[in-house]
């Protein structure tokens, strides 16, 4: 599956100017020049990485000033950054900020035509839709009112329509679902689940963890312009809400458990545990552990679980990331079979891996199981088992795959 979103070494840095600083030139020339210059910098986003697999939803949580609207706007083309690349693939539409595209003084029915026609649709697939738009935002009776006259919850009605009637392929939506009412809310919900199904790839900033977890594929934790975390959203949320609730050192499981002594709750372990990993190996295929090796050298990544209930079809995944939390390899698999009852009859899992092409560096291999679905997290353990990877080539990159040059004169 392509990648539909790519953000490589992202860096976005503002401008901040005195509160007293002259707006027009008499004022310049009256008072003091130096109030023009900016006073400081303020870095919103630092080297951001990843990457959105194409129909993927993925929310984006974090703070207040953390950076989640500013990569958004980012995406969508608003804003340029300072330094790195963003490359999109398809039809972009973007809910960013309410009313933004819209012309306050243009009726509801020229505002549909003037964002259709910047979306890149043409007048005639405006008009075919036309009548499709207006019955979703619920707005027969107020299309043809000036702007200026819709309250908050109208326009966004009106925003939200046009964006997913332009049949988008990427969707990005900043909280803007927040002015509606309950009801809208929810169909707003249903719509975006249906352009989910279809294959749109969504970009999803929200305060409301409920909805992430549920909605969401993976989620992004943005602190202070810097990528947190990056994984399943149910794990993400819940390591973002532990570290709001001060939960910064957890408890030691007891010795008796076979899980590694160094896991602790909360902190780099999460999850239900109503069915757990007991033990992660890192094999070569003889079947020595390592925990070093040469890139594009197999490895062979054992997870022992056992389950406290019958487990239905449980889904095992597996991801190698940088310390950063960038994740540069992910597999998962969901089981056929049910997992047998009691602690006493533990199994295994195996992911073979033939060759690891990445480049030198140090990474974590992240295991997790989940309920059905992605519904729930039973068991996941956050940057606990390392690996180290040694390369014979000299190159920045991360990825080593088998390649040669060829020269023809």
């Amino acid at each position: 599956m392509s990648a539909a979103i790519v953000v490589y070494e992202v860096s976005k840095r503002f401008r901040m100017y005195h509160a007293n600083r002259p707006n027009t030139l008499q004022a310049a020339f009256l008072g003091n020049w130096r109030l023009l210059r900016p006073r400081a910098e303020f870095l919103a986003l630092e080297r951001i990485n990843f990457q959105t697999l194409r129909g993927k939803m993925v929310g984006v949580i974090g703070e207040n000033g953390a950076g989640k609207s500013t990569l958004l706007r980012l995406i969508g083309g608003v804003i340029q950054p300072d330094s790195g690349r963003i490359t999109t693939h398809g039809r972009l539409s973007a809910l960013l900020e309410l009313g933004v595209g819209f012309h306050n003084e243009l009726t509801g029915r020229e505002n549909v035509y003037l964002n259709g026609v910047i979306s890149g649709l043409t007048r005639r697939e405006i008009e075919r839709r036309f009548d499709e738009v207006v019955h979703f935002a619920e707005l027969e009776d107020f299309i043809d009112s000036p702007l200026r006259t819709y309250s908050s919850g109208m326009k966004m009605r009106l925003a939200f329509s046009v964006a997913i009637h332009i049949e988008p392929e990427i969707l990005l939506i900043d909280e803007v679902l927040a002015v509606g009412d309950i009801r809208f809310q929810a169909k707003c919900l249903q719509r975006i689940k249906s352009l989910k199904s279809a294959g749109c790839t969504i970009l999803f900033v929200s305060h409301n963890h409920t909805q992430v977890e549920e909605l969401c594929d993976e989620a992004l934790w943005l602190r202070a312009g810097k990528l947190a975390a990056q994984g399943p959203a149910p794990v993400v949320v819940e390591r973002y809400l532990s570290e709001l609730r001060g939960e910064t050192a957890g408890q030691v499981l007891p010795d008796k458990d076979r899980s590694p002594r160094d896991l602790r709750m909360n902190v780099n372990r999460f999850g239900s545990l109503e069915m757990e990993i007991t033990g992660v190996q890192l094999l070569s295929p003889d079947g020595a552990q390592v925990s070093e090796l040469t890139s594009g050298e197999p490895l062979w990544i054992e997870i022992q679980y056992s389950a406290r209930e019958a487990i239905q079809t449980p889904i095992f995944g597996v991801s190698i990331t940088t310390p950063d939390g960038q994740i540069y390899f992910e597999s998962n698999i969901q089981s056929a079979l049910d997992i047998p009852i009691g602690l006493d009859r533990p199994g295994r899992a195996l992911l073979k891996i033939d060759r690891l092409d990445l480049g030198s560096g140090n990474y974590y291999v992240v295991p997790g199981i989940y309920q059905a679905e992605w519904k729930r997290t039973y068991d996941y353990h956050w940057q606990v088992y390392a690996l180290t990877i040694n390369s014979t080539q000299e190159s920045k990159g991360v990825l080593h795959p088998p390649h040669h040059w060829v020269f023809h004169s």
